[in-house]
C-alpha cells in the first residue's frame, strides 16, 4: 500500500535511493553533534554513488543536529530533507529505498529499516551500551546490518532474510502454549 502511495514522487527519483533515519540520544545510546559531524563525512563520501538521499529526523533528534545536516544538504540537489510536516514519508521511503542509514539509538528504526531485506548501515553503534549493544552485535553477526564507513558503493546492493518479528513472536506464543498442551486452530 504504502509503495503506491507514494509511487508518484519516489519511483522517479534517481537511483539508488539512499534514506538516512536520524533518531536521537537515549540513556543507553548517548551522543551528540559527534555522529551528526561523522555521519556528513561518511554521507559525502558516498554521495557520487547516490542517486538521491533523503533525510529523516525524529522527535528525539536533536536541534543542533538537524541544524548541521540542514547547514550541509539543504541545498544540495541529491538531497531531500523532510521537513517534520505531513505527510510522513517513512512508510514510503521503506518501501523505495534501496539502502539505508539508521543511527544506533533506534531500535524501532533499524528493526523497520531491516524488515525489508535491503541494506541497512548503522552510524554511532559504538556510543550504545546495554540492550542497544547487544542488538546491534546481533544483526551484525547475522549480516542484517553493516557500520556506515563513507566507504560504500551504494549501487552494490547486498540481501539478507528480512526480520520478521511477528513470525518469531508468534513461533514463541505457538510454542508456550504447546508446553501447556495447548494449541491456536
Amino acid at each position: 500500500m504504502a509503495a503506491a502511495q507514494w509511487h508518484d514522487e519516489l519511483a522517479p527519483l534517481p537511483k539508488p535511493l539512499l534514506v538516512v533515519n536520524i533518531g536521537g540520544p537515549t540513556r543507553h545510546c548517548k551522543y551528540g553533534s559527534d555522529v551528526a559531524v561523522k555521519l556528513v563525512d561518511s554521507l559525502y563520501k558516498v554521495l557520487g554513488k547516490c542517486g538521491t538521499v533523503r533525510i529523516s529526523f525524529s522527535r528525539r533528534t536533536p536541534l543542533q543536529v538537524c541544524n548541521i545536516m540542514w547547514k550541509e544538504f539543504g541545498s544540495h540537489p541529491k538531497v531531500y530533507i523532510w521537513d517534520g510536516q505531513d505527510p510522513n514519508p517513512h512508510l514510503g521511503h521503506l518501501a523505495w529505498a534501496d539502502a539505508f542509514v539508521v543511527t544506533a539509538d533506534s531500535i524501532s528504526m533499524l528493526s523497520e529499516a531491516c524488515s525489508t531485506g535491503k541494506p541497512v548501515y548503522v552510524i554511532g553503534a559504538e556510543h550504545c551500551t546495554w540492550k542497544f549493544a547487544a542488538f546491534h552485535n546481533t544483526l551484525r553477526q547475522r549480516g542484517v546490518v553493516r557500520t556506515f564507513t563513507g566507504t560504500e558503493d551504494m549501487s552494490d546492493s547486498w540481501s539478507y532474510p528480512p526480520l520478521n518479528d511477528n513470525a518469531e513472536a508468534a513461533s514463541r506464543v505457538r510454542e508456550a502454549l504447546a508446553e501447556h498442551g495447548w494449541s491456536l486452530r
